[in-house]
């Protein structure tokens, strides 16, 4: 009987949705942690925006610029990303809203974290970030 209540609290479609967008973060986490830059982007749409203390960064382009910049190939400063998820929202059948917190775990021991909202869509080619708000 519990099983059959699970299954009714959280439809099929929206289970896979959740799994395929966690299952894509946790392979933009490895790419950051391996330095690599294009895998760890890859989860963004083309025309995603990033909203920084500063004001929006417009594109994937864009945010792979930003990222170089601050960040580069240096592990020292980039360090190895995880995120733990806090919570995950419908928005329609092709939109989900996610919340995660996101640990930097540095090679000198020293380590970092902070929050997301990231809002999803689903695209051709799987879930994309379309809004990314981290602090």
């Amino acid at each position: 009987m519990l099983i059959i209540v699970a299954a009714l609290a959280l439809p099929a479609p929206v289970q896979d949705a959740q799994a395929a967008i966690e299952a894509a973060l946790a392979d933009s986490a490895a790419g950051w942690s391996a330095g690599d830059m294009p895998r760890f982007l890859a989860i963004y749409a083309d025309d995603a925006v990033f909203v920084t203390k500063n004001g929006l960064v417009r594109g994937k382009a864009a945010i792979a610029a930003r990222y170089d910049k601050s960040y580069g190939a240096d592990t020292s400063k980039r360090g190895a990303l995880s995120f733990r998820i806090l919570g995950a929202r419908t928005v329609d059948t092709t939109h989900r809203m996610l919340w995660a917190e996101w640990q930097l775990a540095y090679p000198d021991g020293r380590s970092d974290k902070g929050v997301t909202s990231l809002l999803f869509e689903k695209q051709a080619r799987g879930w994309k970030i379309i809004a990314d708000h981290s602090s």
